[in-house]
């Protein structure tokens, strides 16, 4: 397995390791020779794992860059913790959108972003930039302010110093933003209009772990519609009711 190392007892799957560990929440995206040196390889090494990890979509490439691939997404999601919460949430997920129709949204904290953990897509023309395994931004989206209202004070602290303009309704402004937060726990939901996608609004509630909803924040489900106005007491009735029955059903890891 050492064959070919460049170093003593470094072996072909450590520098392969090395090189998926290159990528982190500041560096998501990394040239060929970024990736070397932060893997301490030989350029010519990284290259050809790189190549190898390209072809069976565990990398994937973009122009000169590079990105983790969707292989690894697949993977992840064999994880217990992935796997039962998606488990338990697909019934309720179907049932939100056979009484909506609207796009469903599950997901979860990643860093600084919303990881969709599971979606399904209403019949609405609005514009959904999420899929299952991607990520979009806590401080634009409705489940993203769920999990940013529910996550740790400074995992808070550092999104609201880099709070970008996805949209001109996007909320950039941090006292702006911490309000928002305060209400999203003192009411039990987020909503947002056209900040993350112009022509759409979300609304969103947290998924609370156990059978008393006292337990910890485990997930955000949203919908997302062209337009809450006169449906938003609806919405949220569906949505509390749903991710009541989620929490409910997770069994403590």
């Amino acid at each position: 397995m050492a064959g070919n190392a460049t170093e003593p007892g470094r072996t072909v799957l450590s520098r392969a390791v090395a090189v998926l560990d290159a990528f982190d929440e500041s560096h998501r995206s990394l040239t060929a020779t970024e990736i070397a040196a932060r893997a301490t390889l030989p350029l010519s090494t990284a290259h050809r794992l790189i190549g190898e990890l390209v072809a069976v979509d565990v990398l994937a490439r973009t122009g000169d860059r590079y990105v983790v691939g969707r292989r690894l997404w697949t993977l992840g999601l064999l994880a217990p913790v992935q796997t039962g919460l998606r488990d338990v949430a697909a019934p309720f997920l179907q049932d939100i959108y056979a009484a909506t129709r609207a796009t469903v949204q599950l997901a979860v904290r990643d860093g600084h972003h919303a990881l969709y953990v599971d979606r399904i897509a209403g019949n609405s023309s609005v514009a959904v930039l999420n899929t299952p395994g991607g990520r979009l931004p806590l401080h634009t989206t409705g489940v993203g302010k769920v999990l940013l209202a529910h996550a740790p004070t400074e995992v808070r602290n550092e999104v609201l110093r880099s709070l970008t303009r996805v949209t001109a309704h996007s909320v950039t402004h941090v006292g702006r933003m911490r309000d928002q937060l305060r209400r999203v726990r003192e009411q039990g939901y987020a909503t947002t209009s056209e900040e993350m996608s112009l022509g759409a609004s979300s609304i969103a509630v947290p998924v609370v772990r156990g059978p008393h909803g006292d337990g910890p924040v485990v997930a955000a489900l949203g919908l997302v519609v062209p337009e809450l106005g006169r449906h938003r007491p609806r919405l949220l009735s569906a949505l509390l009711v749903a991710a009541r029955g989620i929490g409910r059903s997770l069994v403590d890891p």
